[in-house]
This record gives C-alpha cells, structure tokens and sequence, in this order.
C-alpha cells in the first residue's frame, strides 16, 4: 500500500498540512467548547501541529528558514508531548495510573498520539523531496 510509502506523504504534503490545521482547530474547538479540560501541555501540542501544518500549506515551505522555524516548534511540541506522555508511565511505575473514564481524551493516549503526528511532521520537513533526491544522486 503506498500509505505506507515516504513518499506517498511528500507528494502530497498540501494535504497532511490541510489534515493537520483541521487537527489542530478541531482540538481547539473542543477545548475552548469546554468538553475536555484546560490543559497547558494539550494546548501547546495542538497549536504546533496546526502551526506545521500551516508551514507545509505554504508555498516555499522547504525553504531552510521555514525548516528551521518548523524544527524548532516541532522539537518543542515533542519535548511537550513527551514530558506530559512520561507523567503517564511515572505512575504506572508507582501503581497509580488509571486511564480516564472518557477513554478519547485520556492525557496519556492523546499525549502518545501527538507524540507521533509532531515527530511525523518534523520527518516530512526535513526529509522530504531534496532529501530524497539527493539520496538517489549518490
């Protein structure tokens, strides 16, 4: 399956950032809605994934610049993610954890989740088409 494929994502690179912004305004709305709580590490991570999501949407988007502004939210974001995601296993390591009653918004789950779509994009940034290009030269 090509969804499986680099490239399958660095061709289509105006829709991971449309998917990403939607992403991110979605996460958004259901916080400023008040369905899930006020959480500090939940709002940095969805504001970096729409913030890559809207570098991708922009049309010098690999330009070294850009890729550095996106590295750094992207390390941010990861740095975050991961932090709020190791609060989850320090108390499954002291026999505390529970997951949330309302699963689809667990801080454990979630923070695991944008772990992996922020560290996605960071790839896709830097490891795009000149990348590729310039691995195939070789």
């Amino acid at each position: 399956m090509r969804v499986f494929e680099l490239d399958f994502y660095t061709n289509n690179i105006k829709y991971v950032g449309v998917v990403s912004v939607l992403i991110s305004l979605i996460a958004w709305t259901v916080d400023l809605s008040g369905v899930v709580y006020e959480c500090p590490y939940c709002r940095a991570q969805r504001t970096v994934i729409g913030l890559l999501g809207v570098i991708f949407l922009l049309p010098g988007f690999r330009h070294w610049l850009l890729r550095y502004i996106g590295s750094v939210l992207a390390f941010f974001g990861a740095f975050v993610a991961a932090s709020q995601n190791f609060m989850g296993w320090k108390k499954i390591s002291a026999g505390t954890f529970t997951f949330n009653e309302a699963i689809y918004v667990d801080p454990f789950i979630l923070s695991g989740c944008a772990l992996f779509i922020i560290l996605g994009q960071a790839w896709l940034l830097l490891l795009g088409k000149e990348a590729q290009d310039h691995d195939t030269e070789e």
